[in-house]
C-alpha cells in the first residue's frame, strides 16, 4: 500500500507579498542601523527589527509545520536560514544584526514564487479581486509610513532640546495622531526637517484616510450577490415607450382633424345622392 503524498499548502497572494514587502523593510533597517544617528533612533528601529523578527518566527514556523516533509523545507529549501534570519537580537551585541543577512534567503525564495507563471497569476488575481487587495495595500502602506515617518521625526527632533518629541513613543504617537488627521497637539516638529516629514505624514494620512472612508463606504452601500430567485428570474419585458405631453396633443389635433374631413367627404357624398 503506497503513502499519498500531501501536497504543501499554498500560501496567497497577499501574504507573499506581505513578507516580501517586510523582508526589504528589514534589510532597509539593518543596513540604516549602520549609520551614525541618535541614540534615540536606533533604539526605535531597533525595536522595529525585534518586531519583525517576531513576525519572521510565526512565518518560518508556519511554513515548517505545513510543509509535508520538513527537512526539505529546513535544508533543501534552507529554512534553516530563515530560522537565522528570525532571531532577535534586543541590542544585545552588534555582531548579531550580521544574522539579518540570512533574510536574503526568504527574498530570493519569494522573488522566484512572483515570477513567470506565479507573476500572471498574481496579476489576474489582484485585477480580479481589486476590493480586497485596495485593503490590504492600504494597512501595508499605512505600516510603512508609520515606521519611516516615526524614525524621521525621531531622528531630526530628538536632536533640539526645545522640541517636545524625544523618545520612539513619543514619535511613534505623533505619527499615529498625524496620520489618521486628528492632531491633539501635545507633540509638534519644531525644526525644518522635522516639520517636512510631518508634511508627509499629513499628505500620507488624508490619501490613507481617504482609501479606508472609500472602502468602508463600498462595503457599506454595496450590496452583496443577489437572491438564487432573483437570478433566476426571466429579465422583464421592455416597456412600451411612453408619449410626452407634445406628443398627445399632435395626436389628438389630428384625430380631431381626420375626424372632420370624414364629416366634410360623408356630408359631400349625401348631397350628391
Amino acid at each position: 500500500m503506497t503513502q499519498e503524498t500531501v501536497p504543501p499548502r499554498k500560501r496567497s497572494n497577499s501574504y507573499n507579498i506581505f513578507i516580501f514587502v517586510l523582508t526589504i523593510l528589514s534589510l532597509a533597517i539593518m543596513v540604516v542601523l549602520l549609520l551614525p544617528l541618535a541614540p534615540q533612533t536606533l533604539t526605535l528601529l531597533r525595536i522595529y527589527d525585534n518586531l519583525i523578527c517576531v513576525i519572521f518566527l510565526i512565518d518560518f514556523a508556519y511554513t515548517l509545520f505545513s510543509s509535508p516533509k520538513k527537512s526539505d523545507y529546513f535544508i533543501k529549501e534552507r529554512g534553516w536560514l530563515d530560522l537565522l534570519g528570525s532571531i532577535p537580537s534586543f541590542g544585545i551585541t552588534q555582531y548579531g544584526g550580521l544574522l539579518r543577512l540570512a533574510r536574503l534567503s526568504r527574498l530570493a525564495r519569494i522573488a522566484r514564487l512572483m515570477k513567470g507563471e506565479n507573476k500572471k497569476e498574481l496579476v489576474a488575481d489582484v485585477l480580479h479581486n481589486r476590493s480586497q487587495y485596495a485593503a490590504f495595500i492600504t494597512i501595508l502602506l499605512t505600516i510603512l509610513v508609520l515606521t519611516i515617518s516615526s524614525v524621521l521625526v525621531l531622528q531630526f527632533e530628538s536632536k533640539d532640546p526645545a522640541s517636545s518629541i524625544q523618545t520612539g513613543a513619543d514619535a511613534l504617537w505623533y505619527s499615529i495622531v498625524t496620520i489618521t488627521t486628528v492632531g491633539y497637539g501635545d507633540f509638534y516638529p519644531v525644526t525644518g526637517p522635522g516639520r517636512v516629514a510631518g508634511m508627509f505624514i499629513m499628505f500620507a494620512g488624508v490619501g490613507i484616510i481617504g482609501a479606508l472612508a472609500s472602502l468602508l463606504s463600498s462595503l457599506l452601500v454595496g450590496g452583496g450577490s443577489p437572491a438564487p430567485a432573483e437570478e433566476d428570474a426571466p429579465a422583464p419585458a421592455p416597456a412600451a415607450a411612453v408619449p410626452s405631453d407634445p406628443e398627445v396633443a399632435a395626436l389628438k389635433q389630428e384625430l380631431a382633424e381626420m375626424h372632420l374631413l370624414l364629416e366634410k367627404i360623408a356630408s359631400g357624398m349625401a348631397v350628391k345622392s
